[in-house]
């Protein structure tokens, strides 16, 4: 035991870390089996480090230590189940470990959370003191929660440790393990290389070999000054349980005014905990969660720890909006929602944090919209799903059946079909270009498409959940006008009316234009920068182009 004692304070010193007292008698070490453990540390596998480490350490332990060996992820892809025992715990088991990890080949998942249960199992954690040694390069990928396990089997356990080895893990991804083992009492220790997982596996495993001893006076120390003094808490709700780390809540630090103001703000900073340290002195914290916020005055004063508790009496709600039932969440749809001083907005799905209360949510879809109004208590989260009840309409146009508008410069108007007394309609919505769907109530419709100067309005139907289809017939032709020279180029009727006059169609301040026309004939006025002028006329049948050549003094060419 001589030489054992001298190589666990070696380790534990290269460690910086004391040796505590434990008494655990029986211990299980899980290494890592997972495909993860084929990445290569300076050139060399993870797995051949950790093989090559267990034979070392494994030589240097006493005969009469009852160690076990477990991994997992070692026989099959994706399976969450793949954990095995290969030696069960009992004395002398050095040589049957260092044989069962040389045929481990790394392959599947990282079931850490259900591979420590087994060997807890194994220990029979409830009835005997027993230490589970985790020595694993990768975070659970089973869907269990580490931290809940360990605080169950430390509740559940006589004497119940777990250790956890992060081999290759990094700062950030070692804390999401840590609590496996900080939760029953255990240590984490970082190894990032063969030198380093020496030492911690080290360290570990001579804790089980140790005895208690008996415990000594602790000398007389001075008083430490807190790390931190300031450590607020937030909650929902009255004895609620503390935000998520990352729920997103804000918060902010102000030094008092001599009127009890906010003046320079001097910290700040997101989640739980939020913890820092302050000069002596008044202050104002705030917290921001959503569309709540609240303050308090606290003091720091030396040597003690202000913990202010905020309860910020609010609700989670989460709205989403559906344009008819059964179809999924409309990603478009407008969301509203209303409470006591003041109202938020968001679009398709979104979660509120909002005061508790009266809330007043409303949902839009295209020109469809619902409301409703409930109330929520403080902590209470609620779902709410609204039904605008809209169908669409998908408006074209064709110049003649089966030859469809494809320009992007086709116009639509939406009215309501019922006129007023005046005989005019109630405008609902309008858009631009072809295939263009419009989300509106159910009732009747009158499209207005228009193309360059042709226009046609379509009486359609909307009904709940349904798509309709409407198409226009525009009846036109495009006339396609060239006149070199030209400033201008203006389009009219072909025929005048009763007093003469011709109806201007279409007009351009160059000597190219290019518009689409009802079928039938039509008279073109070219002024030249002389003010000399040249009418020429054309007809355009419907589903043709019609190409108008005008030069000065000629006759017209098409």
């Amino acid at each position: 035991m001589r030489l054992f004692r001298t190589l666990l304070l070696a380790a534990a010193a290269a460690c910086g870390l004391a040796l505590p007292a434990m008494a655990a008698e029986r211990a299980i070490i899980v290494l890592d089996g997972s495909g993860s453990m084929w990445a290569q540390i300076d050139g060399t596998a993870r797995i051949t480090i950790a093989r090559e480490t267990l034979d070392g350490v494994l030589a240097t332990l006493p005969e009469d230590l009852e160690l076990g060996f477990m991994t997992y992820g070692h026989r099959e892809k994706g399976n969450c189940g793949d954990i095995e025992l290969l030696v069960p715990p009992a004395p002398g088991t050095a040589e049957a470990i260092s044989t069962a990890a040389a045929g481990i080949n790394p392959t599947g998942m990282t079931p850490i959370s259900d591979a420590v249960r087994l060997a807890a199992e194994e220990l029979r954690y409830t009835e005997e003191r027993a230490t589970v040694i985790l020595i694993t390069d990768g975070l659970e990928t089973c869907e269990v929660d580490p931290c809940e396990l360990g605080s169950e089997l430390e509740a559940a356990g006589i004497d119940f440790t777990t250790h956890v080895v992060g081999f290759g893990l990094s700062d950030e991804e070692g804390q999401q393990v840590a609590c496996l083992a900080e939760n029953t009492g255990g240590r984490y220790l970082p190894a990032g290389d063969a030198d380093a997982l020496t030492a911690a596996l080290t360290q570990t495993v001579a804790e089980v070999a140790e005895t208690e001893p008996e415990p000594q006076p602790q000398p007389a120390t001075e008083p430490v000054a807190p790390e931190f003094n300031l450590q607020p808490q937030v909650v929902m709700s009255e004895a609620g349980e503390r935000l998520p780390e990352n729920a997103g809540h804000a918060w902010e630090v102000y030094a008092m005014t001599a009127d009890g103001g906010r003046g320079e703000q001097v910290a700040w900073g997101y989640g739980d905990p939020f913890q820092k340290s302050l000069p002596a002195g008044d202050y104002i914290v705030f917290v921001q969660y959503g569309e709540v916020a609240s303050e308090q005055r606290v003091t720091i004063t030396e040597g003690k720890v202000a913990e202010p508790y905020f309860v910020l009496n609010a609700a989670t709600v989460t709205l989403r909006a559906f344009a008819a039932e059964g179809e999924p969440v409309h990603e478009g749809a407008e969301l509203t929602i209303a409470f006591e001083g003041g109202d938020s907005f968001g679009y398709g799905e979104k979660t509120f944090i909002v005061p508790a209360g009266e809330q007043r949510v409303t949902a839009r879809v295209g020109k469809g919209e619902v409301s409703e109004t409930f109330a929520v208590a403080a902590g209470e989260e609620v779902v709410k799903d609204l039904v605008a009840g809209v169908g669409r309409a998908v408006i074209n146009a064709f110049y003649v059946p089966d030859m469809k508008v494809e320009d992007g410069g086709l116009a639509v108007t939406i009215y309501k079909a019922a006129k007023a007394i005046d005989g005019s309609r109630e405008q609902v919505d309008y858009g631009y270009g072809p295939d263009t769907g419009y989300d509106l109530s159910p009732g009747e419709y009158v499209a207005v498409t228009r193309m360059g100067a042709a226009e046609v309005e379509t009486p359609f139907t909307v009904s709940t959940g349904q798509m309709t289809e409407v198409a226009g017939t525009l009846n036109a032709g495009v006339a396609a006008i060239s006149a070199p020279g030209a400033s201008s180029i203006t389009v009219f009727t072909g025929k005048p009316d009763l007093q003469g006059n011709r109806e201007e169609l279409a007009y351009a301040f160059d000597p190219q234009l290019q518009t689409t026309l009802v079928a039938g004939d039509y008279l073109v006025r070219v002024r030249y920068p002389d003010d000399t002028e040249k009418e020429v006329s054309f007809s355009v049948e419907a589903g043709q182009r019609a190409e108008i050549a005008v030069e000065p003094g000629g006759k017209a060419k098409s």
